[in-house]
């Protein structure tokens, strides 16, 4: 007799604590029941799921985690699965292969989970020549580069990327590309060649020294810039007044909960620009599921001109190892977990 599908009771990956790091708590809930979806929620079959840091960031910093996330959390925002149920007035059916996240909250997400409910307008069709795979690396990092830098630039503008080789990077790179603009990248001497690969047409080694002061040497002057690394002095941005165009904007994605991270980002919010302040406009930045935004993304991956770039692949029962691989902070790419591709049987 075959097995009722969807099973009444899935596997998913939880943690109810962070201390020591949140790979070290995640257990896996293997008779957690199954999602019960409002009329305005998929119910999806995840297929893969992709890693970011803000998957483990924010619920390690103490003491603030406890009260802005619920126990037992879920992490995984990036997602690809196929739809078991669809939303009310939906136009998907069941049985079609989407990508995208479950929520708009970027904490928890929930996706690290055989199956998931999902917000009506969070996922998109997955077009044809795109795997399930590659499309699961999309929504945060893919997301992250399409708004902070198609909005925001024209054809012939000169960008930098800081942090190429990373997972917002690697798509910044091809994006500002695929819109016309002339790209600049740093990235460790490792991560040239694959910088280069992406369409870089300058790639700076911030092994070989101060990346403002080579910057500052080249003579170039940017329209825009992402920052996909912040750090904790961020003399990036201190000097970028020397390597920019007045009215450029400077794009902090990156970033971390040190407290020297949080210090600069003080005296950049306090100290005008006449006693010594920064001299260009700083935005902050957190990407947002637009439908629109997605499927553009994702017909140029299917047309070949945007590429995910895959560090590596675990096991569903492997979750925890991902985790360990992403916080090493040498991925090239993305981390990527296998949920159901193996046993994965259209509908």
């Amino acid at each position: 007799m075959a097995a009722a599908f969807p099973p009444a009771t899935i596997r998913t990956w939880q943690y109810h604590s962070t201390k020591g790091g949140l790979e070290k708590n995640l257990t896996l809930n293997t008779s957690n029941p199954l999602p019960k979806p409002n009329l305005n929620q998929h119910l999806i079959q995840v297929l893969a799921v992709c890693l970011n840091p803000v998957d483990y960031k924010p619920a390690e910093i103490p003491i603030a985690n406890r009260i802005i996330i619920s126990r037992p959390a879920t992490p995984g925002i990036d997602m690809a699965g196929c739809i078991v149920t669809p939303a009310a007035g939906s136009s998907f059916k069941r049985g079609d292969l989407v990508f995208g996240c479950p929520t708009n909250s970027p904490l928890a997400g929930g996706a690290l989970s055989e199956f998931v409910a999902c917000e009506k307008n969070n996922v998109v069709l997955l077009p044809k020549g795109l795997n399930a795979i590659d499309a699961s690396t999309v929504c945060v990092a893919g997301m992250t580069a399409y708004q902070t830098i198609v909005p925001r630039v024209k054809k012939g503008d000169k960008v930098l990327i800081n942090g190429g080789s990373g997972g917002v990077g690697v798509f910044g790179i091809q994006i500002a590309k695929v819109v016309g603009c002339h790209v600049t990248a740093t990235c460790s001497t490792a991560n040239v060649e694959l910088c280069k690969s992406l369409g870089a047409d300058v790639v700076v080694d911030y092994k070989k020294g101060s990346v403002a002061e080579q910057l500052k040497a080249s003579g170039v002057k940017f329209d825009h810039v992402l920052d996909n690394v912040g750090g904790d002095n961020l003399e990036l941005y201190w000097k970028c007044h020397e390597y920019t165009k007045p009215g450029a904007v400077y794009m902090m994605v990156g970033g971390s909960p040190s407290i020297g991270h949080a210090i600069e980002r003080t005296k950049i919010k306090m100290i005008p620009s006449f006693l010594g302040g920064g001299r260009r406009k700083i935005e902050g930045f957190f990407a947002k599921p637009v439908a629109e935004d997605l499927s553009q993304l994702g017909a140029w991956m299917a047309e070949g001109r945007v590429r995910a770039v895959i560090d590596s692949k675990f096991s569903f029962e492997e979750a925890a190892k991902a985790f360990e691989r992403l916080k090493t902070g040498r991925a090239k790419g993305k981390v990527v977990v296998d949920v159901a591709l193996a046993t994965y049987q259209k509908l």
